[in-house]
Formats: structure tokens, sequence, C-alpha cells
């Protein structure tokens, strides 16, 4: 094995340099490292601090004294998928070949922890990892899972992962954080002077003590910027020893990675805040007030202090860090470089429409397409609620010259408001576009009684649309009906028409559009219950997102893969997305992508039996009122509140939910709806009142799609029959919940149902069951003998006057009975072959 010290350069003291004033610090760090050296077990410690403060170096120091195996590795340059579990992987593999076998390993269901075990075989390892919430999400995905892992490994494995001050990461129970501060002044000067190529006159160590305040960082940034002459007082030191150019080395690398917005408003704050104590404060109002003469977005204001670097008291806002502001000061850029701080391409849309008081002159129509410019930024990837107060306006300064383009304000308004959940909001932006025709006018005043809960007129006007624009070749068109089907609970022709809408955006090169036609068709694949499908899209949609710089676009699809990924149990990537997509839809007014990622966190918490953590979670998200969820969704989430309080011991909160969801399930508007309020029926039902409720169920689940909810209700009723003391009937279903929890790739559900089905004393594997055989309808028997002699569906259908398709249905009926996943498997469960594929005698 080659060497295992990947290193990466620090802001503050170099690796070589003493500590002072980190006690504490060390000894937490040290404790780890002799811990894991001994093989008395591992675990997690994360260093938390500003710029300069020494982050690496503490990481540096610990691989430097461990005495076995240590690597430690800095955050890719970039954050491709799986780019950090590839460089940790180098830093231990003595090839590319061995990197490239570890990253399969990794990749795979094994997990990052079996590679790396492979890669440094029974020895002690330390990994210190550098910057990790710069690494990718795949990559921190990976080590979460990791960490969580138990056996000898885990126990001689240590980590020391370091981050930002103001970002949060997922560590598994008993993680240790170290905070690193400013240091005391006998520190700091200690310090100093092994800086210093040259002893500091008495003065200058006076003034360089003071101008850093102990941040060792600056300390050591500043001494650099200081000749020897200047250290040892022959030359006049500069008048500001922490000026510019040294905040500039210690802090830009942190301004650097905030969106150019984000970093403007950061100085308009700085500016405000100046003052003699050099962090006096200012009010919200007046930062505002300044950050619209400066014509700088406000958008980036509740991100900042939500990430730790802005704080907000009240209506008072100022930095955390004093050193950020001044550097957040200095950065500003010059009039030279652009008095509003954006590069030529950001300046080029808004130079085409001139200054605003150009604007205003140009006319009404020239100020609706400004404020139409402004909302559809707003839109893409700031508050919803702004991009709805300038769309809306945008509609009315175009109403009179620019008809279509008013009536596409007004729409987009809505959407807005839709995303934000404001239905008063929504009315407000269809209200003005009665003058509208056809389909347009049929849209439209749908949306309005459905808001409204006018749901026959609602259905008469939408249906019009999603059968009229669903067969157009317009991309706007094909979305618009694709948004009334999933408005009338049609999810399959929702999917077909926004999967239409998709192609042609692609067809048309539609790059803005794509993102948009992306989250619709994941959205709706979602809600039809195609998992996997939704995953692809919306995976693709993300990537479409991120590329275009539509935030929002982004959030939500984050919000549909942490969905997903509760019903794949796959635990590191719900938290992964649910928290993206929550990072970006709290601070910008997302309802719906909140209430999807709540939902997410919810259902994977309940899936580790966290019935009481789950059910306070989705309590809010099923209440009404301004407080609660999404209105679009909220009726969605209550089967799963239902279950969650039901097993949390909460039966009162769970009827109240109930017969609020039987009005919901009796509109006719979720197809799922009837099914899902009978299973809540059976949760809260008492002696064999359940049964009557669980054969309700899912009686009412066939013909409504999404297999998955229906192998759901299917598990609740065998545990419910099992724990009757009825096996025999619990294998049934318990069989059948099985294989399609396998089929839906959700292994942990179909892990329950393999644990119900064993203690049933069934066998859940392809071998022959009597039992089992015996239950099969006659015509299912018919099916399986042809199936058991080599016939295609086709030839049974043509033999048994049957379709194709209720050949299948029955064929999926009898895997699940049988307890198997194809036909190969067929002949050995019946007991016609024996498993290496020998005759056997036939059952009479």
């Amino acid at each position: 094995m080659r060497g295992a010290t990947h290193t990466a350069a620090a802001a503050g003291p170099g690796p070589d340099v003493r500590w002072y004033g980190r006690t504490a610090e060390l000894a937490v760090v040290e404790e780890l490292s002799a811990r894991v050296a001994a093989g008395a077990g591992g675990g997690v410690v994360c260093v938390t601090g500003g710029p300069g403060e020494g982050r690496s170096t503490l990481l540096a120091r610990a691989v430097r004294v461990f005495p076995g195996t240590a690597a430690l590795v800095a955050a890719p340059g970039h954050r491709v998928p799986w780019s950090g579990a590839r460089a940790l992987c180098t830093a231990l593999a003595p090839s590319e070949a061995a990197v490239r076998r570890a990253l399969r390993v990794a990749r795979g269901p094994a997990g990052l922890g079996a590679a790396l075990a492979g890669l440094v075989p029974g020895r002690p390892a330390l990994f210190c990892l550098d910057d990790l919430h710069l690494w990718d999400a795949h990559s921190r995905a990976a080590l979460a899972a990791t960490w969580q892992e138990p056996g000898p490994w885990a126990r001689r494995t240590g980590w020391v992962v370091s981050s930002a001050r103001h970002h949060r990461l997922p560590g598994p129970a008993g993680t240790r954080t170290v905070r690193l501060g400013r240091l005391g002044r006998e520190a700091a000067r200690a310090l100093l002077g092994e800086l210093c190529p040259v002893p500091p006159a008495g003065p200058v160590a006076e003034r360089l003590l003071d101008a850093a305040d102990g941040h060792p960082g600056v300390l050591a940034a500043a001494v650099r910027h200081l000749t020897p002459a200047q250290l040892s007082g022959r030359a006049p030191l500069p008048g500001d020893v922490a000026g510019g150019g040294v905040l500039a080395e210690v802090y830009g690398g942190l301004l650097g990675s905030l969106p150019v917005d984000g970093r403007r408003l950061l100085a308009v704050v700085a500016a405000v805040c100046g003052g003699a104590d050099g962090d006096r404060g200012a009010t919200v109002g007046a930062v505002l007030d300044r950050a619209r003469e400066a014509r700088v977005p406000a958008e980036p204001l509740d991100g900042l202090v939500a990430d730790g670097l802005l704080r907000r008291t009240g209506g008072m806002l100022g930095f955390e860090d004093p050193f950020l502001r001044r550097a957040a000061l200095a950065g500003r850029p010059s009039p030279a470089g652009g008095a509003d701080g954006r590069s030529p391409g950001e300046r080029h849309r808004a130079d085409r429409l001139g200054p605003p008081a150009a604007v205003r002159a140009r006319g009404a129509a020239a100020r609706g397409r400004s404020l139409l410019v402004r909302g559809l930024a707003a839109l893409a990837g700031g508050p919803v609620m702004d991009a709805h107060e300038s769309l809306l306006r945008a509609a009315e300064l175009l109403g009179g010259e620019a008809p279509v383009e008013a009536s596409d304000a007004r729409f987009l308004a809505m959407e807005a408001a839709w995303a934000a959940g404001d239905v008063p909001a929504c009315l407000a932006a269809l209200e003005g576009a009665r003058e509208r025709r056809g389909t347009e006018r049929d849209f439209l005043d749908g949306l309005r009684a459905a808001l409204t809960e006018r749901l026959d007129e609602a259905r008469t006007a939408l249906s019009r649309v999603v059968a009229l624009d669903g067969a157009s070749d317009e991309p706007r068109l094909l979305l618009r009906a694709g948004s009334a089907a999933l408005v009338l609970g049609d999810t399959a022709a929702a999917a077909r028409v926004h999967g239409r809408a998709l192609a042609r955006a692609r067809a048309e090169h539609r790059t803005a559009l794509l993102p948009r036609a992306l989250e619709h068709l994941a959205y709706a694949e979602l809600r039809a219950g195609s998992h996997s499908r939704a995953a692809r899209t919306a995976r693709e949609g993300l990537r479409a997102a991120e590329l275009t710089g539509q935030r929002n676009v982004a959030a939500h699809q984050h919000a549909v893969l942490a969905l997903v990924a509760s019903v794949t149990d796959d635990g590191a990537a719900v938290v992964e997305h649910a928290g993206r997509a929550l990072a970006i839809a709290r601070p910008h007014g997302l309802a719906q992508a909140v209430t999807l990622a709540e939902w997410a966190l919810a259902r994977g918490e309940l899936g580790r039996g966290l019935a009481d953590q789950a059910a306070a979670r989705l309590r809010p998200l099923v209440r009404p009122g301004p407080r609660g969820g999404h209105f679009a969704l909220r009726m969605m989430v209550v089967p799963c509140f239902v279950e969650a309080a039901v097993a949390a011991g909460r039966p009162a909160e769970a009827r109240e939910a109930t017969a609020r969801y039987a009005v919901w399930a009796g509109l006719g508007v979720d197809g799922q709806a009837p099914a899902q309020w009978a299973r809540c029926r059976a949760l809260l039902a008492r002696g064999e009142e359940p049964a009557r409720w669980f054969g309700e169920a899912v009686l009412r689940h066939e013909g409504a799609g999404n297999d998955f909810e229906r192998a759901r209700t299917l598990l609740a009723y065998g545990t419910w029959l099992r724990r009757r003391r009825r096996p025999g009937e619990a294998r049934g279903p318990l069989r059948d919940a099985l294989v399609t929890f396998e089929r839906a790739a959700a292994p942990g559900w179909a892990e329950r149902a393999r644990g119900e089905l064993r203690a049933t004393g069934a066998t859940s594997g392809s071998a022959a069951d009597p039992e089992a055989v015996g239950e099969l309808t006659p015509q299912q028997q018919r099916i399986s003998r042809l199936v058991a002699q080599g016939a295609t569906n086709r030839e049974i259908a043509a033999r048994l006057g049957l379709s194709p398709r209720t050949v299948d249905h029955h064929l999926r009926g009898v895997y699940a009975r049988l307890g198997i996943r194809s036909r190969v498997e067929l002949p050995a469960a019946l007991g016609w072959f024996d498993p290496a594929g020998e005759p056997a005698p036939r059952r009479r």
C-alpha cells in the first residue's frame, strides 16, 4: 500500500506549527485516536470553525501523530457524484485499478465501509476528512451509512471531520463536536512568536495582537503581509495591519463560495452595519432600503441568516463574525468593475431594459416586462410570493398593450401562489383573467372551481382541458393539461401528458422549460406510485435545474427524491435530499416542497420504528389553516399520520384526521383515497371489525393503481391476522405484499413482510408449499399448469379466451401466493419439477 496521506492547504497556521490554547480540543481528538489505535472502539469527532481558525491544521496534526494508518482527505474541487469517496479511496489504494475496484464495492450493497475495510484490512485506521460540507451528496450519504455500521472494523476505525461553523453534519449517535474559536491573549502571543521570521518589536506585536483579536488565521496572514523590517520596527506599519488584503486571504474562499447575489447582499449589510465599534447592527428595513437603492436582490437574506453568516434578533441584523463584515465590505466591486457588483453577463438582460428611470419613461408595457423578468427570476430561484407580487403587477401593466403576456404573467403568479400554498393569492391571480376563451378559459374556471371546492364544475371544465390540450404539440399547453389531470386526480393521464410535454421540450431544445417539465412529470409519477420512474425523472430534473440555475425547481426534485428514498428505506438519502429541499424551500416559501420533504422524513422515521417522532412531525402537515401543510397535499399525508398516531398510542388524533379524510375520499378526486380511508378505519377498529375494513380496502385497491399502497394494506392486514393467531389466513396477503415490495425495490418493506411471513411458519422462498398451492383459484391453477409447460402469456390467452393482460394479472397473484418472483421458479414451487430440473410427481 502506498503512503496514505492526502493533504490540503489550510488557511491558518501550517501543519508544523505547534498549537496554543487548544488543550480541550486536542484532548477530544487524542482520546479518539488512542481508542482507535488500541482497537477499543471508534467513533466520529466533528470539528467546526470559521475560516482560518485551524480546522485543517487540527486534522493534519491528528494524522501526523496517529500510530496506525491515517489519511487526510481534502474536499474535491467539484461535486461530481462519488468524487469525495474516490478521493478517500485514492488516499488508501496502491493503484488506480485498486481505486476503481474499491469504488465498485462502495457503490454496491456492501457500501463504502466494506470498500475501506478492504483497503486497510485488520489495521486501526484514522480518516480525517476536511471541509465535509463541500463534499458531494452521494459521498456524504455513503459516509453517514458507514458511520452507522456496527462490527469489528467500525471499532478500530476513527473519523475526524471538519465543517464550516454554520453547517450541520448528520453524525451518528455519540458524535462529539469540537468548536474552534478565538485564542486567548497569551496563546495568541505564543503563536505570534512562532509565526514571525524575526522577533517582533514590542509595539508591533501589540498592534498585531490587537488587530487579530485572537483569530489565528488573521494573525498568520497579517504576519505574512509584513516585511522583516516592519516586524522588527525599522519600517512603519501599514495603517491597518489586518486590512483588506489580509481578510481576502482568510475569507476569500468563503465569500467566493456564495452565490453572486448573496455576496452582494452581504456587502450591503456590511455597509449598513458599519460604525466605530465595527458592527453596530442595523434594522432589516434599513438593509432592504439600501439593497433597493443599490439594485441588489434581497432574496438571499433568509439563507444568509440560516447559514449563520448573519445574526437576526427581532428586527435587527448583524454579523456573527466582525472579520467577515470587514471582508465583505472590502470585497465590494469598484465602480470600474460594475457599480452594481454584477458581471457583464448578469447585467446583459437588465441593460437591455435600461435603468429604472428610463424604463419608467418608456411606458406601462416596458415597466410590465421589467417586472415580468424580475418575477420569473424570483419564481425560478427566490421567494415565490415576491414572484407573485411582481407577476401580478406585470399583468396589470401589460393588460392593455400585451394581453397574451399579461395572461401568462397571471398564470405564473398563480403558480407562485400554488407553490406557496396560498389559496387566496391563487384566486387573486386567476380573478383578472376572465376575458380568455377556449381551453384557457376552461382551465382558469376549473382551477377557480377546484380551489373553492365546487368539484362538479371543476371536473367539467378541466376534463375538456385534458382532452383538448392533451392532444396538442405545444409544451406549454401540454403542461397545462397535465396540471389539470393532477387536479382531477387522474395520475395516469397526468404522467402520460407530462411525458409528451417533456418530449416536445427536448425536441424543440427548450432548455429553460426542461426543468419545469421534468418537475411536473416526476410529481405525476410519484402520485401514480411509479417510484423508480419518479426517481429517474427527478434526478434528471435536478441536473437540469442546477445547470439553468432554477433553485426552486431543484428543491422540489430533492423533495421527490426524499419521498422515493423513504419507500426504498434509504435513510441516508432521505435525510440528505429532504435537508437540501428544506434549505431552499423554507426561506423561499415553497410550502409544497416543505410538505413533501417533511412527509419523507416522517415516513423514514416510521420505517425505523420511531412512531412518536413521525406522528409529531406529521401532525402540523394534516392540520388545516395557515400553519398547516400545503392545501393540495394535506389529505394525502393523512393515511401516514393515522398509521403513525395509532402506533404511537394517539388514537383520538388519528380518529379526528380519519373523519376529515372520509369527506375527502368521498369527493372522488383521488383514486387511492377510498382504499386508504378503509385502511385507516381498519387500523382504528377493535375486535373482529378490522377484518371487514381491511377486506374493503383490498377490494378498493383493485383497479386504483399504485401497487405499493396496495401492498402496504396487505402487509397491515396480514400482520393483524397473524397477531389474531390466524397464520393460515395471513400467509396469502403477506406473500402478495412481499412480492410487490420486491418488485418496487423497497427492501425495507419487503423485509418487514418477510419477517411477518416467517412468523406465520411459512417460507418466503421458492420451495413448494402445499397449503399455498391449494389456495390457488381454478383459473390460477390452469394458467400455472400452462406456464409450467412452457407456454407464453399470449399463447395462454389465446387458449383460454383471455387477454394477455388478464393472464399477467392472474400470474402476479400466483407469484404472490407462492412467494416466488418469476415463471422460472413456478415448476419447482408447484412441485412438478424439483429445483434441479428433474421431473417430480404431480400433485393430485
